[in-house]
């Protein structure tokens, strides 16, 4: 069916009065409100007001402009059905067989500071998301569009024919029901931060995990298959906004992302980021095969390597500074799946270009998640992301021998990784360097024992880290008999004692920091 007439009412007015000129090219009727209409007869187009179409003023501060039956009749009559037709005729009501809207921007104002409860509240539109969802609804005689990146598509589509099809009608009658339940998804998120003491509105903070959790997404990228080749897999994002973090990142060269190339560029930019200095991480199955820190960006990738040069071979490696020259040449000797970085030189992307498989992903947007689920059959679990900063005044040494200077450096260092390493973890490290990465054991002396058997470099002198507390004295007496002089774990087993008497005995340093860390 043809395209007679238009409503256009919008927020954000990027684009739209190019779009209204298209379609009053077309003889195309174009009926609007407030705003969006004096911008329309600014840009000298004929506007017909919503408020001659229905008969009524807008009204209540602008409340209420479009909630009528006049529109709605005109959005919602079926145009196959007589007895529609019949009373869209007795009623005097005139097809509206385009809906131009966009919504306020709650999400914008909810985010601004100090933000009052009123204005949080004034900004839920009511009647924008009415409209498009009685269009969408009608899918079959009225085209919806909601995003101004769609005016093009549908101006093209209309100057060929005059109508729209129905698969461009159901597509983006998609897209609204979409738009709605992000839109009203948070509403419901906002609403909780609204108390009202002593009968007064008043508006808090977010709260970390809600009583309702609301999440709108859409696939970003179809991948190959999931975790092995018979999952299906995908990749989403938070609708309606332009991703960031690893999702938003982009590739730029290499064959296809799969599900582990996700997985395990997740664990290496997630450590990678945790240092200051130029750091390079080295992930397998997303536990460090390796990771280091150093002033020059070459050096800390080959002091990462040396860690464990053969679990490095098919590795996924992030880098917190842009890729070199030297780090690209360091790099392109071994075979590596992915490489992720806030950038790459002109001359370290020339060198990797040569491995055509390669997959480099350049991710300058970093967005740490605040906040982590898990799914279980029949639900969902939640979680703070374990971001919090080190508080080393809550570190205590509970040994006799307190650390020295070079061994506090290399202790801090093993904290920072071991909370990157599948649980039960445990590392030997030097400052600025892991040496030894025993992760995922169902005991803590096995991971002792682990990370000591695949350490390719001398363990004298090293310090050992641990996510969880030893509940025993045996972590500590293997971390010792391999060679460690220093330890640092949370604390808090019942054996803290026995394990401390036991440090003292073997000449060991032993820091408590109060925090667990483990990774499931």
């Amino acid at each position: 069916m043809a395209v007679e007439r238009a409503l256009v009412s919008v927020y954000d007015k990027t684009g739209v009065a190019e779009f209204a000129k298209r379609l009053a090219a077309l003889g195309i009727e174009l009926v609007s409100t407030g705003g969006t209409a004096r911008l329309l007869r600014e840009a000298g187009l004929k506007v017909r007001d919503v408020s001659e179409l229905t008969g009524w003023p807008e009204m209540l501060g602008g409340r209420v402009k479009t909630l009528h039956p006049k529109v709605h009749g005109g959005i919602l009559f079926r145009r196959d059905l007589a007895e529609d037709r019949v009373q869209a005729a007795e009623h005097a009501i005139a097809p509206i067989d385009l809906v131009v809207v966009n919504l306020y921007p709650f999400e914008a104002v909810s985010a601004k500071p100090g933000i009052e409860p009123d204005e949080l509240i004034e900004n839920i539109d009511i009647g924008g998301p009415t409209m498009i969802r009685s269009a969408a609804k009608n899918f079959r005689f009225v085209g919806v569009v909601t995003d101004p990146a769609d005016y093009g598509r549908v101006a093209e589509e209309l100057e060929r024919s005059r109508e729209l099809s129905l698969e461009t009608r159901l597509d983006l009658a998609r897209k609204v029901f979409a738009t709605t339940a992000r839109y009203d998804g948070m509403i419901a998120t906002e609403l909780e931060r609204v108390s009202a003491p002593d009968g007064k509105l008043a508006l808090g903070e977010r709260a970390a995990l809600p009583a309702r959790l609301h999440l709108a997404l859409e696939q970003r990228q179809s991948l190959r298959y999931g975790e092995n080749p018979h999952q299906q897999a995908a990749l989403y994002a938070p609708a309606g906004r332009t991703p960031s973090g690893l999702a938003g990142a982009r590739q730029l060269q290499g064959k296809e992302l799969s599900y582990n190339n996700l997985v395990d560029l997740e664990a290496a930019w997630s450590l990678a980021e945790e240092f200051s200095d130029a750091a390079a991480v080295i992930i397998k199955h997303s536990n460090p095969a390796g990771a280091a820190e150093h002033k020059n960006q070459a050096e800390a990738y080959r002091l990462a390597l040396a860690c464990d040069p053969v679990s490095a071979f098919g590795s996924v490696i992030a880098f917190n500074r842009p890729v070199e020259k030297e780090t690209a040449s360091e790099v392109g000797k071994l075979f590596v799946e992915c490489i992720v970085a806030p950038g790459f030189s002109a001359e370290a992307r020339e060198i990797l270009a040569g491995k055509k498989n390669l997959r480099l992903v350049e991710l300058d947007t970093p967005d740490p998640a605040t906040t982590e689920l898990k799914a279980i059959s029949g639900g969902w679990l939640a979680q703070q992301a374990d971001r919090v900063p080190v508080d080393e005044s809550q570190w205590k040494v509970v040994t006799e021998r307190k650390p020295t200077a070079e061994e506090m450096a290399a202790l801090r260092f093993a904290w920072t990784i071991v909370k990157h390493v599948k649980s039960n973890a445990i590392v030997f490290t030097r400052a600025g360097q892991t040496v030894g990465v025993g992760a995922g054991q169902m005991s803590r002396v096995d991971s002792v024992k682990i990370a000591a058997m695949k350490a390719q470099l001398p363990l004298q002198g090293t310090v050992v880290g641990s996510d969880a507390f030893f509940p025993f004295p045996d972590g500590v007496e293997e971390a010792a008999k391999a060679g460690a002089t220093a330890v640092i774990q949370p604390g808090g087993s019942v054996r803290d004692k026995e394990v401390i008497e036991t440090a003292n005995r073997l000449g060991l340093a032993m820091v408590f920091t109060g925090r667990r860390h483990f990774w499931h």
